[in-house]
């Protein structure tokens, strides 16, 4: 009797539908799987084979050749084993399920029957959704991940012989939707905590307000980390579409915590400086997503930044611009989204002290130089603000000046991030700092003082196009801020003021 079983395999954040496809025939026993399985699904035969047993059932000591198709698709992932049970239990004639072809079936089975939870089960949920799937028998243990969803009717067990009891009479445990609400991300660390640095803190102000990628580089111990750390406090709340995808990402990478649900706090992530290219973009044997795109809608900390490899720093320029990075290796290809907020902090020098106001550098100015090759010319085109964090002086730190909160300064930049979304309600993008040349041609219009102030700068300096408009989307940025509808020369001046980085020099 020959059997057709829907499940599923992951590809990047979507998922390939799979059919499993059983005969049992007469012949020497045998257990074979085809369709191109790797090693895990390969080895679900005797998972599956235990699981069946220990569960009541009977496993049919005949030949057994299970397929999976489409043949030409490599298949990875333990997810497979149900719907292989599943199969054999309807091909043998234990199991009698009219409906089957309603259903896609996920999980994988311990040996004793248990229906053990899986990476990766939201974007498969939602990819064959899209394919007209409707139905979906998971894991009890993914049950309030894939329960967010408006659409679609999941139905969750434990063990093996709850599917079977499902599927043959009709009895299911009922199990509510979840509803995770999006809400104000309240974090312990706030701005209030920060003495002083308020030129620091208003960069991080405009970096938040238009996702503008930021860099602070001052001495050792003058708290560049310290303000990083507190950025994701005034960051706007996710939409909900930024956090199904937050979560799709989450959920196939295996970040996902043990009943999970909907991600509601934009990530913060802060790989340390010994991080490989793999991790940081992605890759290995299972194409999983690096640390770029886990903060996805969120914020990439590189504290220490010179310490990471050049070659490994120089490998975020495609992203930076694209947005998306595309992973290439023998397994296949693969892209992942990763729109993030890059905040970097660094030392000046090897000593940390150049443009100190305490303490005199000891570098020479080739050790300053070969120090600061890390960062390419082609990489620091696309950070739109610099900002030096100096030391405070004694007096600074006794003052008992109230500092603003983190709450106070959300407030601003969710205004301006408002500001940013009706005026590309229009468009595929969400704030200032995904412009595009056009965009900023239509929205970065400076009047004829402004005009002149930026060809003086630019033919000076020699700007390149990609730093040209990145000081027009920074002026967008900080008129945003203040309610103006056009770009004033002040806020082209603080623009500008943002491109000084090391020696002064703007670049």
């Amino acid at each position: 009797m020959q059997i057709k079983v829907k499940t599923a395999t992951n590809f990047g954040i979507s998922g390939n539908i799979i059919t499993v496809e059983v005969d049992i025939s007469r012949g020497l026993p045998n257990f074979n799987i085809v369709g191109l399985p790797n090693a895990s699904v390969k080895e679900s035969k005797e998972r599956v084979r235990s699981a069946i047993l220990n569960s009541g059932f009977n496993f049919p000591v005949k030949r057994i050749t299970v397929n999976l198709a489409p043949a030409d698709l490599r298949k990875d992932g333990s997810q497979l084993d149900l719907a292989i049970a599943v199969g054999i239990l309807l091909s043998s004639g234990q199991l009698n399920a009219k409906n089957i072809d309603d259903f896609l079936i996920l999980g994988e089975l311990s040996l004793f029957g248990d229906i053990e939870r899986i990476n990766g089960a939201l974007p498969i949920v939602i990819s064959s959704l899209d394919k007209g799937v409707n139905k979906f028998i998971i894991p009890m243990g993914n049950h309030r991940e894939c329960s967010i969803l408006e659409k679609g009717e999941i139905f969750s067990f434990s063990t093996l012989k709850e599917v079977f009891n499902f599927l043959q009479f009709g009895k299911k445990i009922n199990m509510a939707k979840e509803e995770d609400k999006i809400t104000s991300y309240i974090s312990d660390l706030d701005f209030r905590d920060v003495i002083g640095l308020n030129s620091s803190k208003r960069a991080l102000e405009v970096a938040a307000s238009g996702s503008h990628n930021l860099i602070f580089y001052g001495p050792p111990g003058s708290g560049k980390t310290m303000l990083s750390q507190r950025i994701p406090s005034i960051l706007p709340p996710l939409s909900y579409e930024e956090a199904i995808e937050v979560t799709k990402i989450y959920s196939v990478s295996g970040n996902l915590a043990e009943n999970g649900g909907l991600i509601t706090k934009r990530p913060f992530r802060a790989p340390n400086h010994g991080a490989t290219k793999a991790s940081l973009i992605g890759g290995g044997a299972s194409l999983m997503p690096g640390e770029i795109s886990l903060s996805h809608n969120g914020v990439l900390f590189l504290d220490e930044m010179l310490e990471f490899n050049r070659s490994t720093l120089d490998t975020l320029r495609g992203p930076l611009e694209d947005r998306k990075v595309t992973i290439n290796r023998f397994q296949g290809t693969v892209s992942y989204p990763c729109s993030f907020l890059l905040i970097g902090a660094l030392n000046p020098c090897p000593c940390g002290f150049w443009g100190s106001n305490k303490r005199e550098c000891t570098c020479t100015s080739f050790q300053r130089t070969n120090y600061l090759h890390k960062l390419s010319g082609v990489l620091l085109d696309r950070i739109d603000l610099f900002n030096y964090v100096n030391s405070l002086s004694y007096n600074e730190i006794k003052s008992e000046n109230r500092e603003e909160s983190s709450e106070e300064i959300r407030k601003r930049v969710i205004k301006a991030r408002e500001f940013q979304r009706e005026r590309f309600k229009n468009d595929t993008i969400s704030c200032n700092g995904e412009m595009d040349t056009n965009h900023v041609k239509k929205f970065c219009t400076l009047d004829d003082k402004s005009d002149q102030t930026l060809k003086k700068v630019f033919d000076k300096f020699s700007l390149s196009t990609r730093v040209y408009n990145k000081i027009l989307k920074v002026s967008r940025t900080i008129a945003d801020l203040e309610g103006s509808e056009k770009i004033k020369k002040d806020h082209l001046i603080e623009a500008l003021n943002y491109r000084k980085f090391i020696d002064q020099k703007i670049i």
